[in-house]
């Protein structure tokens, strides 16, 4: 798949891996909104995006139709390393509004933005070192 269709079709996949993390995130503050709230929040959220995005990326993105437990962990392991340096520039974005606006929505705006910047970096790690055509 190339083009308009691909594009959209990640970008989908994006929104519904972001509302999977923030509304992780959510959850998180609900039960508890003290100062380590935030860091948990964080974790939770991106861990829950992650999993998400990645069933979504391996099976409707990449086309990856390898099975099997080695197959898997291998692809994983390489996403979540991928992940590494977009989850930086979402959480950076997010911190940075939690501490310029004070506010859950400015926070939540900060996090969707990063994770929109995140996921443009994403797919071209992940195209070219995670589910690169051998």
């Amino acid at each position: 798949m190339t083009g308009a269709a691909l594009v959209l079709r990640y970008a989908a996949f994006a929104v519904l891996a972001t509302l999977a993390n923030i509304g992780s995130q959510w959850l998180v503050f609900r039960a508890d909104d003290g100062a380590l709230a935030i860091w948990a929040a964080l974790v939770v959220g991106t861990g829950v995006g992650l999993v998400v995005k990645y069933l979504l990326d391996k099976t409707w993105i990449f086309e990856d139709r390898e099975t099997g437990l080695r197959a898997h962990g291998r692809k994983f392991t390489l996403y979540t390393v991928m992940g590494l340096a977009t989850t930086a520039i979402f959480w950076g974005f997010e911190l940075a509004f939690h501490l310029a606006f004070e506010a859950d929505a400015m926070r939540y705006l900060g996090g969707v933005l990063g994770l929109a910047i995140g996921y443009v970096v994403k797919y071209r790690l992940d195209r070219r070192f995670v589910f690169a055509k051998a």
